[in-house]
């Protein structure tokens, strides 16, 4: 950073905040994009934009206290991060993972911020969630625990104040059961309060598809007019087997391409005759069983201890659609050495900076996961939509929404990027793109 006053403010956000690696991560990847815009607009080092542009609106953090099936109480540590609610209101997943600690939901929450700025939508960013890991837990274990962390969090949230939906390890079961326990202690049906809910009671058709679909739909785009290449007879490798790489998965395989290796937290499967997503699916939906077994069932695939591996699969383009910081400069140079065209992040935060310059720096089409799965977000808001005006579209209705808002999204970035001086750096496109609406209103609001 060359930039006295993004400068500045990093150093302080550094000291204030020195034991969160992952949100300062993402801070400094944001103000290294920022520089031109900021030297243009001094005005906004007057109003102290950036300063409360890095800080959250408000934090709440507390206690989730939850009864196991052997009658144990045990307790786990939940939090929201109201980041930012200058476009609208805050909005953003809950995540339930071991690895959650502040500085993951203040990271994501700060991504948040950008992406939903992106859509074009009217949200703002927000982020939450817990260190409770549903993996292994029975559905009455989880519905506990659900109810239990929505007794606290519900007096934060409201469809115009702050609208959670799912993240890892929040699928249609746990926002059911935390919006069961919503509705009972407010005692009315508040539908736009929480998405990513069931078709039954005011969820929306390709909800569940929409991030991974919206992945595809996205780096379509992009190789269409940065490359003049498309998916078609591309090999493909998707990491992660949740929601999003599933679905991810699927549309690669419908725009003609062949995804032969897919991992979940223990390792990869590896399928040279490509994986086939009905076993994946059963394994993953219906069994909740580790990837492994992909292997255990199918002739010919492969079963390979270690996630971080599954980069030295060769292939021509990757989706990283894991988690953060899973592809560090050794994944990304592997990519490079073996011919490795694009990297489109599906995971929020999946490359380390060391691999972002690799990937960069030898010419690899890139995007940022705030802009490439801004589906997933982009379809809870017209979810909300749906709410709101009590009807329910179509699955094609909203799946051809999705497709406009993510060619959109790469169309801002693009414009963005060459009005920097650095026509297809997605990533410069996506954080001065997103960065300049929230900007803009942030100033027109005063100094709140």
């Amino acid at each position: 950073m060359t930039n006295e006053y993004l400068r500045r403010v990093y150093a302080e956000v550094e000291k204030r905040d020195a034991g969160e690696p992952e949100f300062l991560q993402a801070v400094r990847e944001v103000f290294e994009s920022l520089e031109l815009v900021i030297d243009k607009h001094p005005e906004g080092e007057k109003a102290g934009l950036i300063e409360r542009f890095v800080e959250p609106e408000r934090v709440v953090e507390f206690r989730v206290p939850w009864v196991d099936d052997s009658g144990k109480v045990r307790v786990n540590r939940g939090y929201r991060v109201q980041f930012n609610s200058a476009i609208g209101p805050y909005k953003g997943g809950l995540r339930f993972h071991p690895s959650v600690n502040l500085s993951v939901i203040k990271f994501l929450g700060f991504e948040q911020i950008l992406k939903n700025s992106l859509t074009t939508l009217p949200m703002g960013g927000g982020k939450g969630g817990s260190d409770f890991d549903p993996k292994g837990k029975s559905d009455g274990e989880v519905m506990r625990f659900c109810q239990s962390f929505m007794t606290e969090l519900y007096r934060h949230i409201g469809q115009f104040t702050d609208t959670p939906a799912g993240d890892i390890g929040v699928g249609a079961r746990e926002v059911g059961y935390m919006f069961g326990q919503y509705k009972k202690i407010v005692d009315r049906f508040d539908g736009g309060v929480i998405t990513g809910k069931g078709l039954s009671y005011g969820g929306s058709l390709a909800r569940t598809q929409a991030t991974g679909y919206g992945i595809c739909y996205y780096s379509a785009e992009a190789l269409k007019k940065l490359a003049n290449e498309s998916y078609e007879g591309k090999t493909v490798v998707v990491s992660g087997s949740g929601n999003v790489a599933q679905y991810c998965a699927q549309k690669v395989m419908q725009l003609g391409g062949k995804v032969v290796a897919m991992s979940d937290s223990a390792g990869y499967v590896y399928d040279p005759h490509g994986i086939d997503l009905n076993v994946l699916f059963d394994i993953k939906q219906r069994r909740r069983a580790r990837i492994s077994v992909y292997a255990d069932e199918v002739p010919g695939a492969e079963y390979h201890e270690g996630c971080k591996n599954i980069w030295n699969v060769k292939c021509d383009i990757a989706h990283p659609c894991a988690s953060q910081n899973e592809m560090d400069a050794v994944g990304a140079q592997t990519l490079v050495d073996n011919g490795c065209m694009a990297v489109f992040e599906g995971a929020n935060m999946p490359l380390t900076p060391e691999a972002i310059e690799i990937v960069q720096k030898n010419g690899l089409l890139y995007s940022p996961g705030k802009a490439s799965n801004a589906g997933g977000v982009a379809t809870s808001g017209l979810e909300m939509s749906q709410n709101s005006i009590r009807m329910s579209w179509s699955f094609e209705e909203v799946d051809e929404k999705l497709h406009g808002i993510m060619v959109n999204i790469f169309n801002a970035c693009y414009d963005a990027s060459v009005e920097c001086g650095k026509p297809g750096d997605l990533m410069v496109g996506a954080n001065v793109a997103g960065f300049l609406k929230v900007a803009e209103a942030m100033m027109a609001q005063g100094v709140v």
